[in-house]
């Protein structure tokens, strides 16, 4: 059985990456910080929800220990990430919530990519490692610098990853999302509302969790295994420069 650890599997992209992968064959084995989530395509696919945080070792060493029990470690789809509780003005983000962000979103992707990646290679069966970045990563927003850090350390995670682990016939890639609506999108909807109303996002609409889990579905099968390194970006083109 070929298992693919998803996780933020509770939240809007996680919980579609994980059916996606599910409706791939995939054995999925999640973990999420909420209490398990009640939710149909789960239990229909079987999935496996570890209630836990990617920033504790103890977590993270827990979800490995249980995703090998159930078979061979194919994929990991780093999705789980957090933006900081208060937005605030760079000249006032504090060192508690640039800690807690980056405790997460960077320290917590990198340690489990690391933990993944010794399984994958003891296992000598290569696999597919997907890394849910931002369009944050490459666009400054002043009003939440801790959340662009720590994507930008994503994306180094990802080539580090990637030149690390070729030899051993895992690929290391990385999605960039724009503006998806999820529960971390809900606080600020009428302002990215307004924005895509007057022609930030060329494609016009929000976009979706699906789009995001189609890209991910796509890096972990057959389709791109000669691609590794690299970013693909679902942002409905808002990265385009127009004049």
């Amino acid at each position: 059985m070929k298992i693919a650890i998803v996780t933020g599997m509770g939240g809007g992209i996680g919980k579609a990456c994980a059916v996606a992968l599910a409706k791939k064959g995939y054995k999925i084995v999640g973990m999420g910080r909420s209490e398990n989530p009640d939710c149909a395509e789960f239990k229909e696919y079987g999935m496996i929800y570890v209630r836990g945080d990617i920033a504790s070792a103890e977590d993270r060493a827990r979800l490995i220990k249980t995703a090998v029990s159930e078979g061979e470690l194919a994929v990991l789809v780093n999705v789980a990430g957090i933006a900081p509780k208060v937005r605030r003005d760079l000249l006032e983000m504090t060192e508690e919530s640039y800690d807690t962000v980056m405790g997460i979103n960077t320290k917590g992707t990198l340690f489990l990519t690391q933990a993944a990646a010794n399984q994958m290679v003891k296992q000598k069966k290569g696999g597919r490692i997907v890394n849910i970045s931002s369009c944050s990563a490459y666009t400054s927003s002043t009003s939440r610098g801790e959340y662009c850090i720590s994507k930008a350390g994503v994306s180094m995670i990802t080539r580090l990853f990637a030149d690390r682990l070729a030899s051993e016939g895992i690929t290391v890639n990385e999605v960039c999302p724009g503006i998806i609506a999820t529960g971390m999108t809900e606080g600020v909807k009428k302002k990215y509302d307004a924005l895509i109303e007057d022609g930030l996002v060329p494609l016009g609409r929000w976009g979706k969790p699906e789009d995001v889990a189609a890209a991910v579905s796509m890096l972990c099968d057959e389709t791109l295994s000669y691609t590794t390194g690299t970013s693909i970006i679902v942002d409905g083109g808002m990265h385009i420069r127009s004049l």
